[in-house]
């Protein structure tokens, strides 16, 4: 006999899964209308629109269920996206963009503990700034890591990727701005403009079923582990545990010869856009006001990020496009990172994916370390 009681949530999954494979095939096609609203911010309101139609059931069966996938997912895309990382290439970058990375994450960190504190915000907006805060030192991937571990609502985290999303586009414009005048801040900070001998960054984009199932059994197999693993391991909670251990498993495994795998980061993007509809869709926003504080709190991390960096590239003598190009690596990711290189010198990209696919790793636990800052200072 076929059974029906499923059937709430394979019309769930239907709904959302075509939700985002919409937008992922909008956004691969019109690209440039994208630069500014990037499709995951577009996947996130849609999955909440939804919700508000009524058009996704609702009940708990259906919400406890999805709970563990969610749960699954996260940990087999932060397996997947910590596979692709190469930290030989990082290290051979060069004293001056290194310099220029770990002043941009270390910038941001100490942005928001002062921000923190000057708006007074307490113990409720201590997750949430820590998700939004991953986010900047990584990327979206990582802030959903955060919130998750940190039990942080849909609602409060559909306010950290509004605040990201609108800071992020007037950061980026502005950086896109400042490249013109290069020329002037290099000799304001006396430093030369930097030319890397980098190689190409490399892909093996030739899927094919053997290679896409293998890799998806294997973030699979990573996420069980991760679960198993943190379901032993005091202190931290069975939450923050299985984010850790997936992304060390990632990073280990990154250094073996299925860092080539070429489905890993396609899978990792759908998995990505599946997650963040899936907590859109269980969304519900009362309080504009916090969201306009947040977005408002967010402008004043980035003014402050940018006079630490400025002053940063002043007393190392550092370029311009070292700390912006360090800077967007941080807080737009892969997206956007080569779009600014490219406006420098086209040669330079590989060293602006370089530092953003860094941010997968060094986004999880920055976040955890600045929630604990964030603690301390409420």
């Amino acid at each position: 006999m076929i059974q029906y009681a499923m059937t709430p949530l394979m019309l769930y999954l239907l709904l959302i899964a075509s939700l985002s494979l919409g937008i992922m095939t909008l956004e691969r096609r019109f690209t440039r209308y994208f630069t500014y609203l990037p499709g995951i911010v577009v996947v996130y309101l849609g999955a909440m629109l939804l919700a508000q139609t009524g058009l996704l059931p609702q009940n708990e069966t259906l919400t406890s269920t999805l709970a563990v996938l969610k749960t699954n997912l996260l940990l087999a895309m932060l397996f997947l996206m910590l596979l692709g990382i190469n930290l030989r290439h990082f290290a051979h970058l060069g004293s001056k963009l290194l310099l220029a990375y770990a002043g941009a994450v270390t910038t941001l960190i100490i942005a928001f503990a002062a921000v923190f504190w000057l708006f007074g915000f307490g113990t409720e907006e201590c997750g949430t700034f820590a998700a939004l805060g991953a986010s900047w030192m990584g990327g979206t991937a990582n802030m959903i890591a955060v919130a998750s571990a940190l039990h942080v609502s849909p609602e409060a985290l559909g306010k950290a990727i509004a605040a990201d999303a609108f800071n992020y586009t007037f950061w980026l414009m502005l950086l896109l701005f400042a490249s013109g005048f290069a020329p002037l801040f290099n000799r304001f900070s006396g430093a030369q403009a930097l030319k890397p001998p980098l190689e190409p960054i490399a892909c093996s984009c030739t899927l094919g079923p053997k290679r896409y199932y293998r890799t998806l059994l294997l973030s699979a197999l990573a996420a069980l582990i991760a679960q198993l693993g943190a379901a032993h391991l005091p202190f931290l909670g069975a939450a923050v545990w299985g984010v850790v251990l997936s992304t060390l498993l990632g990073l280990a495994l990154s250094f073996s010869g299925l860092r080539h795998e070429g489905a890993a980061q396609p899978l990792s993007s759908t998995m990505l856009y599946l997650l963040v509809a899936l907590i859109g869709s269980q969304a519900r926003f009362e309080a504009p006001l916090a969201l306009v504080q947040l977005i408002l709190a967010g402008s004043a991390v980035l003014l402050l990020h940018g006079v630490m960096m400025v002053t940063l590239a002043r007393a190392f003598r550092l370029d311009l496009f070292s700390i912006s190009v360090a800077s967007l690596a941080n807080i737009g990711g892969a997206a956007s990172a080569p779009l600014l290189a490219a406006a420098y010198d086209r040669a330079l990209v590989g060293a602006a994916v370089l530092m953003a696919v860094m941010g997968y790793l060094v986004g999880t636990f920055g976040g955890l370390l600045l929630y604990e800052i964030l603690r301390l200072i409420a």
